[in-house]
């Protein structure tokens, strides 16, 4: 076959976006065949494919031909897209370079042209990395002035998306996620190249966790995930894919599979070339592993994420509350409060808050960030969101007293979560709502809630959680005992040491010690052997 027919079939296999056809038969050809816009097409597959290295050299070198032939607008376009490929290898100060030669080229051209939208894009990103959303949404309305003036499907879709995420993160929720949707109207009918419309799909999947719309977060999990497999060999964005996916199998408490798709996840994002976004996955896969009361792995795995730049609170704070850490869970939690203005983010702190301010007994503190909750659950229109709310503001109800108050917030948050297939915060708000029926008199109501939740965290494996509500059910224990120091007493009675305890039920060995020294208070004996006396003669193991 001749070059010219090897050329013609390489194009076409681009067209059909036949990466793997298009990259072998691109690279078969010598470079001297190749036009610039083959170099283009060239590094777009290479890039696809996973193929850095030849992607940044087949960009230059069409960058080179444009220069020399003086188009200088061609030229800034390939500069800019090195920018964002650099920029997503985590090559900041590289791809900056790009950037500013392109900007340069730029101020060498009289006529407006789309480029100027692109440019006004790494502006805006500029703006988000330092957290000045309100200087980062004028950009971005500007850049998608340009692309729709100009009829660029690409930069409409991603200044689109952009200002969507803006919206949200000024506290207009609602208006956000429906200019998300929008952005992606050009993807859905093909006209987006695939290095925006990756971008575009995972943006607007974080945005939806990031508010708890998890009806939109699957349906457009579960269009990215068909997006990926109709290009063979695409490497990009599958890792965020994977992730995504992991994300609403924890929420549908599917913990097997959701730890398979994080472990398929580091395997892309290590094929891409890794990067920050390696401890996304670490954070999530620790939440799991919380969740399973698997209590070390967790801690490792947030050490991971650490280390790969990614602050995964408010989980940890919720993981030394797990561990006993209290007072550090504490600290963490009122250092954010202090720290987080943009309401996205406190919206995903909140929650956890007011379950760590309940456990230290702030109970006014505790009702005040589960108000504040309820006020953006108002603004943002989110069903995962109101049902968090109504769990946190039940919760602080109850706790404060008022259990005929806390009942119809619970009960709302428990339908809300069902619908969302949620079932560990279905559980979680069952298990409350039962210990609220119990308070109230209603001991037939409260045990039936409870059993319901005792028996939904053993299903899904949330180990920790069926323990605390079994306790929940034990009869009534003598002495005062609370069901903690029963459980701590049985283990006694069955000859387990303080360290053995800790581990068998998740605990520190300073809170084991406390729990020992108040049932020996309690029984009024002094050592083991008479506690564990006590414990056979009342039947308690």
């Amino acid at each position: 076959m001749g070059v010219v027919e090897e050329l013609v079939r390489a194009r076409d296999a681009y067209d059909r976006r036949d990466w793997l056809s298009a990259y072998e038969g691109l690279s078969e050809v010598g470079p001297d065949a190749l036009t610039a816009a083959d170099f283009f097409r060239l590094a777009t597959v290479a890039f696809l494919l996973g193929h850095r290295n030849d992607c940044v050299q087949a960009m230059q070198r069409a960058h080179r031909l444009h220069l020399d032939a003086g188009d200088l607008v061609a030229a800034a376009r390939c500069g800019l897209w090195l920018g964002m490929v650099l920029e997503l290898a985590n090559e900041p100060a590289v791809a900056g370079g790009w950037v500013s030669r392109s900007e340069r080229l730029l101020d060498q051209v009289a006529d407006d042209v789309v480029e100027r939208g692109y440019l006004l894009i790494d502006r805006m990103y500029g703006h988000v990395f330092s957290g000045a959303m309100d200087q980062a949404l004028p950009l971005a309305t500007e850049a998608e002035g340009y692309g729709r003036r100009f009829g660029d499907a690409d930069l409409t879709a991603l200044a689109v998306s952009s200002v969507g995420r803006m919206l949200m993160h000024t506290g207009r929720v609602p208006e956000g996620l429906a200019r998300l949707d929008e952005s992606m109207t050009g993807i859905a009918a093909g006209e987006v190249g695939p290095l925006v419309a990756g971008t575009v799909y995972c943006s607007m999947i974080e945005g939806c966790q990031e508010v708890a719309d998890f009806d939109r977060a699957a349906e457009w999990t579960t269009m990215l995930t068909r997006w990926c497999e109709d290009q063979p060999g695409l490497v990009p964005f599958t890792g965020q894919c994977a992730v995504h996916r992991g994300q609403i199998m924890r929420v549908r408490g599917a913990y097997d599979a959701a730890l398979e798709e994080l472990e398929r996840a580091l395997v892309r994002y290590d094929l891409a070339g890794a990067g920050p976004a390696v401890g996304l996955v670490w954070a999530e896969r620790g939440e799991v592993l919380r969740i399973r009361g698997d209590l070390a792995g967790a801690e490792s795995a947030f050490e991971h994420a650490v280390a790969h730049g990614h602050e995964p609170q408010p989980s940890l704070a919720l993981l030394w509350l797990d561990q006993g850490r209290l007072s550090a869970a504490t600290a963490v939690v009122e250092r954010l409060m202090s720290e987080v203005g943009d309401p996205v983010a406190r919206a995903r702190l909140l929650p956890a808050a007011t379950e760590i301010r309940l456990a230290a007994g702030a109970l006014d503190e505790a009702a005040a960030s589960a108000e504040e909750l309820v006020r953006l659950a108002a603004e943002f229109r989110c069903a995962g969101l109101q049902a968090a709310a109504d769990h946190a503001l039940g919760s602080a109800l109850g706790a404060r007293g008022d259990l005929a108050g806390a009942v119809p917030h619970l009960r709302r948050a428990a339908r809300l979560w069902t619908r969302l297939e949620a079932p560990l915060e279905t559980a979680r708000t069952r298990t409350v709502l039962g210990q609220a029926f119990r308070g109230l008199g209603d001991e037939a109501s409260g045990i039936a809630e409870l059993t319901a939740a005792r028996r939904t965290f053993g299903e899904i494996g949330a180990l920790p959680a069926e323990r605390e509500v079994a306790a929940l059910l034990a009869p009534t224990a003598p002495a005062g005992l609370t069901a903690r120091e029963v459980e701590v007493l049985r283990l006694v009675a069955a000859g387990r040491s303080n360290p053995e305890i800790a581990t068998e039920l998740v605990l520190s060995e300073k809170t084991v010690a406390r729990h020992l020294s108040n049932i020996f208070a309690k029984l009024d004996v002094r050592s083991r052997t008479a506690a564990a006396a006590f414990a056979y003669e009342h039947h308690l193991v």
